[in-house]
Order: structure tokens, then C-alpha cells, then sequence
């Protein structure tokens, strides 16, 4: 088969295929856009010494016992580093042969046909690569489905994933990933599906453009220190300095002081008083006797015009 340089598709997945990925398939079949050897027994690294797969668009090697860590520098995959702009089918139409693949993104199979030449993807999903995920993963601006689950990577996210603008499908779940999640993954604002579960995130979740629209909290379950929509929100500990902290203590022992104070002085002003009125009609028989008669006649002057006003109604009702 590595005689066959015109090969544009290689599906050889869903087999029983053991051992090693050949070399081969990087030396001797540069016009390779389809790599799928999904669900085989692969084992060992991704190693295309010499690799010519410039032209490689779709790579699935999803579901094998592949391991070691990740080096897509060394793979050459010219043609993810850029937006695709293809006018004409990934295979010619000979003999009436149509092209067809199908592409596990989203989480579901999906048959690509006439839009095939304008897919590209990497699935790597359900190995055991480790280590962290290469910074220049990043540079593959022109991925559109990037599925890194259920393997071992560890470290953070990379900080410049937003850079991918053109991901519409992200899926790093059940890994050891750890840190907070990139806010330059805010700048994604083609994707459509997103899996960071059963990681070890922290921190709160970004927000904005893109982000906002996810509202199905299980795509960051299993990180226990995630917060922020649509999870719970984060509480806000602001940490307090002991100067501030003291000079809000005396301010507040201050007010309280005051407080006391005006209850004080309002408490003794109506004491005073009280007893200054009290005590001079107690002593002054004269002021005394001229208070009860003002009393007195304040109490005769409401007692007329109470019973004036009951005459009048009592009229009234009568000639009704």
C-alpha cells in the first residue's frame, strides 16, 4: 500500500489492527488528507519520522492504546494551520465514485460528504497520551473539531487556545488538567460543543461571546473548584489587610460612641425638662393655678364644639 502516492483516503478503522502505526504512511503518501484508524489495537507514540503530511486535514486514531506525549510540530500538518478555501471536491469523481466519510465530532457521527474538503479535524480521544498539551497545538488555526478526551494530559489548558478561532467542536474532558480555564477561550466564537468534565479546573469560568451560551453545567462537572456560570456562583473572598481591618474596627467603635452619646443627651434633655416644668408648678403655687385653669378651659372649649357639632348632625339626620 505505501506504493500508492496518489492515496487522498485512508480508512482503516473499526479493524483488529495491531503493533505499531507504519512509518510509511508520512513518507511515502504526501497527497494523505484522511488518516482514520479508529478503533484498532495502535499502540506506542504518533511517529512519522521525515513526515510529509502537508495535506493532512482529518486525522482519527480515536479508540486505540496509543500513548507518550503529544508533538504535532514534528507531524507537519501545513494544511490545519490555516482556513481552508476549497472549491473543488477532496476526491475527483471517477466511475461515479462519491466521497463520504464519517467524522466523530460533538460527541456523535456525523457522514461528511460534499463539504469533506472544507473538514478538519483531530481525534485522539480514549488513549493514553500524557504530559501536557503542546503550546503549538494552538497554531493549527484552521481546526475545526479537536477531541483530546480520555487520555492522561496533565497541566493547563494552553493560554492561547483562542487563538483556534475557527474550533467549532472542543472536547478535553476526563483528563488530569489542571489550572483555570483560558479566558482567551471567550475569542472562540464558532464553537458550538465544549467538554472540560472530569478534570481538575479551578477558578471561575469565563465569560462573554461564545462562552455565555452554554448553559448545561455537566460540560464542567467533575472539576470541584470550578465556579461561575452555569455552575454556582464564586464566592467573593476579598482578603483583608490588618491596617484597613483595625481603622474599621476604631471607625465602628467611633459610631457607636456617638450613638450613646445623643441617646445620652437626648435622655437627660427630656429628664431636665420634664422635671423643670414639674418642679416650678410644685413650687410656684401661682404658675400652678394658672395651669389647671388653662387646662380647664382648653377641656371646656373642645367639650362645645364637640357637643355644637353632635346638635348639628342630630338636625340634620332629623329633617331627613
Amino acid at each position: 500500500m505505501h506504493h500508492c502516492r496518489q492515496l487522498v483516503v485512508l480508512d482503516l478503522g473499526e479493524n483488529r489492527l495491531s503493533g505499531d502505526i507504519p512509518t510509511w504512511i508520512g513518507l511515502h503518501l504526501p497527497l494523505l488528507r484522511v488518516l482514520r484508524l479508529r478503533s484498532n489495537f495502535f499502540r506506542g507514540n504518533i511517529s512519522f519520522p521525515n513526515s510529509h503530511l502537508t495535506n493532512l486535514q482529518v486525522l482519527d486514531l480515536a479508540d486505540n492504546n496509543l500513548s507518550g506525549i503529544l508533538s504535532p510540530s514534528s507531524l507537519n500538518f501545513s494544511a490545519m494551520l490555516q482556513t481552508l478555501n476549497v472549491d473543488k471536491p477532496m476526491i475527483e469523481n471517477h466511475y461515479g465514485y462519491k466521497e463520504s466519510l464519517m467524522v466523530t465530532v460533538k460527541g456523535m457521527e456525523f457522514v461528511y460528504t460534499t463539504v469533506l474538503s472544507l473538514v478538519t479535524s483531530i481525534d485522539l480521544s480514549c488513549n493514553g497520551f500524557y504530559g501536557e498539551i503542546p503550546k503549538d497545538l494552538t497554531e493549527l488555526h484552521g481546526l475545526v473539531f479537536l477531541n483530546l478526551s480520555r487520555n492522561h494530559f496533565t497541566g493547563e489548558i494552553p493560554e492561547n487556545i483562542g487563538a483556534m478561532k475557527q474550533l467549532e467542536s472542543l472536547d478535553l474532558s476526563m483528563n488530569n488538567l489542571s489550572g483555570s480555564i483560558p479566558t482567551s477561550m471567550s475569542n472562540l466564537n464558532f464553537l458550538g460543543h465544549l467538554n472540560l468534565s472530569h478534570n481538575n479546573l479551578s477558578g471561575r469560568i469565563p465569560s462573554g461571546n461564545q462562552l455565555q451560551s452554554f448553559i448545561d453545567p455537566s460540560i464542567y462537572s467533575g472539576n470541584l473548584e470550578l465556579c461561575g456560570w452555569p455552575l454556582l456562583e464564586c464566592s467573593i473572598n476579598e482578603p483583608s489587610q490588618a491596617p484597613s481591618h483595625e481603622g474599621g474596627d476604631t471607625e465602628e467603635k467611633k459610631d457607636e460612641i456617638d450613638v450613646i452619646w445623643i441617646y445620652g443627651i437626648t435622655a437627660s434633655g427630656f429628664i431636665i425638662g420634664f422635671w423643670t416644668v414639674i418642679g416650678t408648678l410644685l413650687i410656684k403655687v401661682s404658675w400652678r393655678i394658672t395651669y389647671f385653669q388653662l387646662v380647664d378651659k382648653f377641656y371646656d372649649w373642645v367639650y362645645v364644639k364637640l357637643a355644637i357639632s353632635i346638635a348639628r348632625w342630630k338636625s340634620i339626620i332629623l329633617k331627613d
